[in-house]
């Protein structure tokens, strides 16, 4: 299965990593693998992570609190979110 969403974060790049990764654990994702891009002079990145539930890709940005929606996809258009987020942002991982 397939899962792109959108994030809020008062936090920086790791903190909202983190914060990303434990809504999904508490959303019944397990994290077998993730990946993070950001660009640093810009408030905002991808999060991706796999497990066996599904693969998953957050696009965050600023905001006043924490918040995370999610929404089931197919596989074109997961890439095709993906692809257009690190294109924008020329992202660099970390």
């Amino acid at each position: 299965m397939y899962y792109i969403g959108k994030a809020r974060s008062p936090y920086g790049p790791h903190k909202t990593h983190e914060a990303i990764l434990e809504k999904l654990r508490e959303k019944g994702f397990d994290v077998e693998f993730t990946k993070h891009h950001w660009a640093g002079d810009l408030p905002f990145g991808l999060v991706l992570v796999e497990g066996k539930k599904g693969h998953v890709a957050v696009r965050w940005s600023l905001g006043r609190e924490f918040t995370l929606e999610l929404e089931e996809t197919d596989k074109e258009t997961f890439d095709e979110f993906i692809e257009d987020t690190i294109e924008y942002t020329n992202a660099d991982s970390g």
